[in-house]
């Protein structure tokens, strides 16, 4: 196969992977290679550690039948994997182990990790957390306790798709703990004592200023090492819960001061992202005490209108209710509201852990570039398991390697000087398109959307490759972000012609 397209190829064959339990392609292989391990890395963005898992030379040329190609499961299906092309082109990568470190401090709480199970259903009680910790996790935020139980509804997860991604966004309209305070605190305690260099972060919601106090009390002497309170859960079926009272500065403040009248521990304020702006109730929480900020939490949404009956997801015996969006759809959202947060000077100096779409160690690092230090995760671990953090700690620490970087912390915040108001932008230059003639497979698509929704600067040339016209295009990149085959990259800036100088038209 070409090598200019063999990345391609391995990108699009590790997304059919349905990424299995038991891994029956793994339990096929008759030389022990790890073909799941590889190609789960792969999906997930790890490149380098997948060439990690492999042996050099791969032993796959001598295959002559393939089992594991007869042993996938998407064969089930229609075509399975092309397990054994995947494996070749990730086991041609060259790379050694990096050693950095991953440990980080937040809040003055020694982390082993910056990777997190946010409060939710995968953080639920001690056998699910314990679960994670053996795992690698650093920490876990406790789902969130209160002094009431609350009565569920089913189904109460729903997800939307575009094209072949089954999981681009996900909703849900589950409340906090179903479990008694009792048996969260008991919870609490049991891992503490047996973990106790992981962090515990109980979520805390209370209904008013008695209970957050009597919460905060509770849960620092089951040994919570962080109590974070939600002030933002967007579908709770209380009035003054949840994201009514993340809405409301003075809310935030009275929460966050009743919060430190029964504990000493770190408190973070848990920002909703159903408002417009994010730093009055973060400032609000700092100036009262709090020691730093969560965001984001999940987004109202209404989503997945059935066109035969007029039902939405999830439904509910035919009826749904507003409910919390969250998934990879949500991540330029939720940078959006933490860059903000961190370039306000109010702000500046405020601890984050930061979530919000974050399925792979490359979020994460987004993330942490615009200033977090800490991330906790929710959606990727329910569609991929637990398993994900070998993946993220492995894929973080070869990045860091290929940086020149020895420690986590170097990355914090990096991004925020390259964020500016868009009058700070360059406006008198412009960055043309370059086309690689050898990747081109001449599909037109670049020329489609230059023409329907650009400024028509490409036409059809030979084997219907693109040919850009100049003095039509404005360096949009519009090409850039359609093209499939990965054919389109940035070219020089040069300065911007006259015909595009208001001055000059």
């Amino acid at each position: 196969m070409d090598t200019l397209y063999t990345a391609l190829m391995a990108r699009e064959e590790t997304g059919l992977c349905f990424l299995c339990d038991g891994a029956p392609c793994t339990a096929a292989c008759p030389r022990g290679v790890d073909p799941a391990r590889a190609i789960r890395s792969a999906r997930l963005e790890n490149q380098s550690g997948a060439a990690l898992h492999l042996p050099t030379p791969l032993p796959c040329h001598s295959c002559a039948d393939r089992p594991c190609l007869k042993a996938c499961v998407k064969a089930r299906t229609g075509r399975g994997v092309a397990v054994d092309a995947v494996l070749k082109t990730l086991a041609s990568h060259q790379v050694e182990r990096s050693a950095a470190s991953l440990e980080i401090d937040f809040c003055g709480v020694p982390c082993e990790n910056p990777f997190f199970l946010s409060s939710s259903i995968v953080a639920n009680d001690y056998e699910m957390i314990a679960r994670a910790f053996r795992m690698g996790w650093a920490g876990a935020a406790f789902k969130t306790i209160g002094l009431f139980v609350p009565d569920e509804v089913s189904p109460r997860f729903d997800a939307i798709r575009k094209e072949t991604t089954p999981f681009l966004g996900f909703k849900n309209i589950e409340q906090i703990s179903e479990h008694t305070a009792q048996e969260n605190l008991d919870a609490i305690r049991r891992l503490k004592a047996e973990f106790p260099a992981k962090v515990i972060i109980a979520s805390i919601m209370g209904r008013d200023e008695d209970e957050w106090t009597e919460l905060a009390r509770l849960v620092t002497e089951a040994g919570a090492d962080i109590i974070e309170c939600n002030f933002s859960c967007p579908h709770m079926a209380a009035n003054g819960l949840g994201s009514d009272v993340g809405q409301s500065p003075e809310l935030v403040a009275a929460y966050t001061r009743a919060t430190l009248r029964g504990t000493a521990r770190p408190v973070l304020a848990k920002m909703t992202p159903n408002l417009g702006q994010m730093e009055p109730p973060a400032i609000a929480a700092m100036e009262a005490g709090a020691s730093g900020i969560a965001a984001i939490n999940t987004i109202k949404s209404v989503m997945n209108i059935n066109l035969f009956t007029f039902t939405s997801g999830p439904d509910v015996a035919g009826r749904t209710s507003v409910g919390g969006y969250s998934g990879k759809a949500v991540k330029p959202i939720a940078l959006r509201f933490i860059q903000t947060m961190k370039q306000n000077p109010r702000l500046a100096d405020a601890p984050i852990s930061g979530m919000g779409g974050i399925e792979t160690w490359r979020d994460a690092a987004e993330f942490l570039a615009v200033g977090c230090e800490t991330v906790q995760v929710t959606t990727a671990v329910m569609q991929y398991g637990y398993r994900i953090i070998e993946d993220m700690t492995e894929g973080m620490r070869q990045y860091l390697g290929t940086m020149g970087m020895t420690s986590v912390r170097q990355i914090v915040g990096r991004a925020l000087p390259h964020i500016v108001p868009a009058e700070e932008l360059d406006r008198k230059t412009l960055c043309y398109p370059r086309f690689n003639r050898k990747k081109c497979v001449g599909c037109g698509r670049c020329r489609i959307s230059c023409a329907d929704a650009g400024h028509q600067a490409i036409r059809a040339g030979e084997d219907n490759r693109p040919l850009m016209e100049p003095s039509k295009c404005v360096g949009c990149h519009l090409c850039l972000t359609v093209c499939p085959a990965e054919a389109i990259t940035p070219g020089k800036r040069v300065p911007k012609p006259a015909r595009l100088h208001p001055a000059g038209r």
